[in-house]
């Protein structure tokens, strides 16, 4: 590429026929053409081999092509297709110097690349130039004449071809007035045209369909300089605003823009060298649905890498974005206007064709974006209705007017948000988001409710559970007649009160009857199942209930003071109200009775386990009679209210009976020691018996006082050694256990009072040991210290005195 002057130029075609498209591009970009749209024309010139062509163009438009070196001999000067941009011509015209024909170095039969050079320029060029010779004007063989049957040769292979100006230069004029040569020329063109073949459809158009033919003579440039000089400098006026309507440009039908001029140019020389026939409106659009999606992705890109979009995308991840609609409406606006600009002067029905597609990439751009920004709207208004409905509910207000009040609210709050985020190029369907905060919004609303309900239905089983639980077990525990009566009265005023309560409760709910029925109704149910488990757990434990019953009226009398038996206690008749006051416990937990229904449970019991005579009727094996206990249900008592089945109850009572038989026995035995060990005496026989058997002895003794001494102090003895060796409490737990007892404490206990008897002959002293005074004292008070030691012994209490003394006495044991 060649610069001087202003000028710029590029080989555009070699020799060879190889297009220069990377020079091309430089050119483009150096002249700025992508930036004219349709002001802009293209000029090209044709002409025999050293005719002046460069020459022409060089002074006409300030180019810069090569001229060919006179003094050098004539030869050939310009290859291939030069490209140059005219200086101080406005609108931007660019010029081509095509080959020369005609020449020498290309021989006679190589016209391929004359007939391809003259094609491309007749379809890109909006004027053609034709250097000719003014002596060849009139000739049937000049040169001229050859090149126009190439241009019109060529110009049958464009379909719907625009109308070209013709701009015949003639060279080197002579005296002859140019209005003597122009018809000459004229009518020689028209004898051209008429002898080309032409396809059928065109043989009876005329040239002027074609072609603005235009005529101008130029004085010889080396004989008549200055005069050549002046007439270039008029001829060039006549290219300023040559796209003017009227201009020199003629017809512009189907140009191309500015922007597609390098790439149409490529695809046209391509088609010419493939040897096929251009079709210039197919090409046209090809040209810009090419260039119009270069544009598209062009402004794609720019829109991608756009600050204020990436700032935004970036941003709508993590929190709704203000006024996101509006900003990302006006860049896609811009960017879209940006197109328009770009693209206008291209084919409509592409350009419209590919701004939609451009508009659909950028939405699809866009649209994830735009989800987040409605899914950040819908879950920052869900997170605002939660705190706002909990506030409003936390404030004592009704829940269905809460709710009514927060989701008009928040759901035109969404809708602001929305409205705020619309793309005005989109035409998206959202609603299906508003629909997903509704029904969100719902099934909060739905939670909170079965939550509130919950908890509203938790506080009164509770306070059901408080009311009942106690009160129930306590009544089962002391088990009457009128125990399941107070137990459906508590019952019913319970139940009463915390459906009043939760009726009050509910009437801030918005429910229907049926809803709140199938609530009350529940409480009513849960009450009941309260009572019915309270008395299931009671029942599990019935057995220890009535041995703690009959452990209480067995062993406490009406006054609930233990029982001491004395011996004068009917053991068979408190055994028997103890045991009638377990079995109607055991009847009451036989079954529910929450309901009016009368039973026989307590009479089927009684005759059955306490009725001796039917018990021993029941045993004799000769009567054969029913067991009223032999069954797993009760009569008119349903299996959901049993509590105890009959064969469960009559296995109970036999092991209560089995369990409570040895606190009998204990008590029968404990009557028999407590007689045996009041009654010391002989019996009255026996002693009448003494008192006429011993009469003699009797009085042997009061005859003998020594007698009398030695008996007392032989009574003495066997005094302390019956306080010593506690002989009647020994003997409280049977003979043989008091036997066994005495047998192993006898022998010590002798040798203790003996040892003491010795010690009492010692002198007094403060150690029992070492005084015989205080031994002697002991043991003549043995009774009543032993006595008084038994005692104390036997209750438990033994004064600081009284142990220190007896443990200094028996220190020695």
């Amino acid at each position: 590429m060649k610069k001087s002057d202003g000028c710029c130029s590029t080989h555009l075609i070699d020799g060879d026929g190889t297009f220069n498209d990377t020079g091309l591009e430089h050119f483009i970009k150096e002249v700025k053409l992508g930036e004219r749209g349709l002001s802009y024309a293209v000029v090209s010139i044709m002409g025999p081999q050293s005719s002046g062509k460069s020459t022409l163009l060089n002074n006409l438009f300030g180019t810069n092509f090569r001229e060919m070196d006179a003094f050098k001999g004539r030869s050939q000067t310009t290859r291939g297709i030069w490209l140059a941009r005219c200086a101080g011509i406005e609108p931007c015209t660019l010029v081509m110097d095509l080959e020369g024909t005609d020449g020498r170095e290309r021989g006679e039969d190589d016209t391929a690349f004359e007939k391809q050079s003259a094609l491309f320029a007749l379809a890109v060029s909006d004027i053609v130039l034709i250097n000719m010779w003014c002596h060849d004007i009139g000739r049937e063989q000049a040169a001229n004449k050859l090149l126009l049957k190439t241009v019109f040769q060529v110009m049958m292979r464009l379909f719907s071809p625009r109308k070209t100006t013709l701009m015949f230069v003639i060279r080197d004029k002579t005296r002859t007035p140019l209005e003597n040569l122009e018809p000459v020329l004229r009518e020689d063109i028209q004898k051209i045209w008429d002898s080309v073949p032409k396809p059928e459809a065109l043989k009876e158009t005329p040239l002027s369909e074609f072609f603005n033919v235009e005529v101008v003579a130029l004085s010889s440039y080396e004989e008549k300089e200055e005069q050549f000089k002046e007439q270039v400098a008029t001829l060039r006026q006549r290219f300023f605003h040559s796209i003017a309507p009227g201009g020199l440009a003629g017809d512009r039908r189907g140009v191309v823009p500015a922007s597609g001029f390098s790439f149409s140019a490529q695809e046209i020389w391509k088609v010419i060298k493939e040897n096929k026939d251009l079709d210039l409106p197919a090409h046209k659009v090809m040209v810009a649905t090419v260039r119009c999606e270069e544009i598209a992705n062009e402004k794609y890109s720019i829109f991608a890498a756009n600050e204020e979009w990436c700032q935004m995308e970036e941003a709508v991840q993590s929190d709704p974005v203000s006024g996101f609609g509006k900003k990302l409406s006006a860049i896609l606006n811009f960017t879209l206007s940006e197109y328009d600009a770009e693209a206008i002067y291209f084919d409509g029905g592409v350009r419209s064709a590919k701004r939609k597609q451009l508009e659909e990439k950028l939405l699809q751009l866009i649209q994830p974006a735009h989800q987040s920004m409605l899914g950040h709207l819908r879950s920052g208004t869900l997170e605002n209705f939660k705190e706002a409905f909990e506030k409003a509910l936390n404030a004592g207000e009704g829940f269905s007017l809460a709710a009514v009040t927060c989701t008009q609210n928040y759901i035109a709050q969404f809708d602001e948000g929305h409205a705020d985020a619309v793309i005005e190029q989109a035409n998206w369907d959202t609603s299906k988001v508003r629909d997903k905060l509704c029904r969100d919004i719902d099934a909060h609303i739905t939670s909170v409710c079965e939550a509130k309900l919950s908890e509203l239905t938790s506080s009164f089983e509770v306070k059901l559970n408080e009311a009942l639980l106690g009160t129930v077990g306590a009544l089962l525990d002391g088990a009457t007649s009128e125990t399941w009566p107070a137990i459906k009265k508590l019952l019913q005023r319970e139940t009463e009160s915390a459906v009043a309560g939760i009726s009050n409760a509910l009437s801030g709910f918005d429910m229907d009857k049926q809803s709140k029925v199938k609530i009350l109704t529940s409480l009513e149910n849960y009450a009941k199942g309260v009572v019915e488990a309270k008395a299931r757990e009671e029942a599990g434990s019935v057995l220890i209930l009535m041995k703690e019953r009959f452990s209480i009226l067995f062993s406490h009398d009406s006054d609930s003071m233990p029982r001491v038996w004395t011996g004068k206690e009917d053991i068979r008749a408190i055994t028997k109200t103890a045991c009638s006051a377990s079995l109607k416990l055991l009847s009451v937990m036989a079954a529910i009775r929450l309901d009016d229904d009368v039973d026989n449970i307590e009479t089927t019991l009684s005759s059955a386990l306490m009725d001796t005579k039917n018990n021993a009727a029941v045993k004799d094996r000769s009567i054969t009679t029913s067991d009223p206990l032999a069954s797993s249900s009760w009569e008119e008592i349903p299996s959901s209210r049993t509590l105890i089945t009959p064969v469960q109850c009559k296995s109970l009572w036999r092991q209560f009976k089995s369990e409570t038989e040895h606190a009998v026995t204990q008590a029968i035995s404990a009557q028999e020691a407590h007689k045996r060990s009041n009654n010391w005496l002989p019996p009255p026989w026996a002693i009448i018996a003494l008192v006429v058997l011993g009469f003699n002895e009797f009085m042997t003794l009061l005859r003998n006082p020594l007698y009398v001494g030695v008996i007392f102090a032989l009574f003495l003895l066997i005094k302390a050694l019956w306080v010593q060796l506690d002989i009647s409490g020994e003997f409280r737990n049977g003979a043989l256990p008091g036997l066994l007892s005495l047998s192993t404490k006898f022998l010590p206990t002798i040798m203790n009072l003996i040892r003491r008897l010795a010690e009492g002959q010692k002198p007094m002293t403060t150690d029992p040991r070492r005084n015989p005074a205080l031994a002697s004292k002991i043991f003549q008070n043995g009774s009543s210290s032993f006595s008084d030691s038994s005692s104390s012994a036997s209750s438990g209490i033994t004064s600081p005195k009284e142990g220190n003394e007896y443990s200094s006495t028996l220190k020695d044991d």
